[in-house]
């Protein structure tokens, strides 16, 4: 199973490897809930029990401080490490460098810019309440897209969350490889 947002990308990493995986993404807004990310995991894990012999998570924590983890383990169900996926399509050294030279930093992946309006604006009730913005975003200093994909029609959507937030944008490429790795990592854990 798949974080909603990372479903894409886990989807186009199977077919380029050929693995036969079946991918079954969960929402991407729980993000705007995580304290029941873990809770959402368990439930589909233990739907797809019956139907699968093995199971495998691509979801980091994601701000469930530890709670997917624990679900995780407890069941037997190998996910991606990190503390979110800003760590596996940049690296941890490369997101802690980023965070060093400015900690007031916003993080945009590919997803995130492509759905900004949706996942961010209207779900933070922007639309409506548009003096909200400096309350959220007031100590932020720039904005950071982790561009897997760099499209121009990718770079417009990153640079319209940047613009909305009035904040400058740094494009960082990752690629999917850390990505790759990680889910490489899972199927040869769930296969042994």
């Amino acid at each position: 199973m798949a974080c909603g947002a990372l479903s894409v990308h886990v989807q186009e990493i199977a077919g380029r490897r050929s693995w036969p995986v079946d991918v079954f993404p969960l929402p991407p807004l729980l993000h705007n809930h995580p304290e029941r990310i873990a809770a959402a995991v368990e439930r589909e894990i233990e739907k797809l029990r019956n139907r699968y012999a093995s199971i495998g998570v691509a979801y980091a924590d994601c701000g469930t401080y530890g709670a997917l983890a624990e679900v995780c383990e407890r069941l037997d169900v190998p996910q991606l490490r990190g503390m979110h996926c800003y760590d596996v399509f940049a690296g941890r050294d490369e997101l802690h460098a980023v965070f060093e030279g400015e900690p007031g930093t916003y993080v945009l992946t590919d997803y995130l810019a492509r759905t900004f309006r949706r996942s961010v604006v209207v779900e933070l009730g922007l639309d409506r309440h548009p003096e909200l913005l400096e309350d959220y975003f007031r100590h932020y200093r720039q904005v950071v897209w982790l561009a897997q994909e760099p499209t121009p029609e990718l770079r417009t959507a990153a640079q319209d969350a940047a613009d909305l937030l009035g904040l400058p944008l740094r494009v960082v490429p990752t690629g999917d490889t850390g990505l790759e790795h990680e889910l490489a990592r899972i199927v040869d854990l769930v296969a042994h």
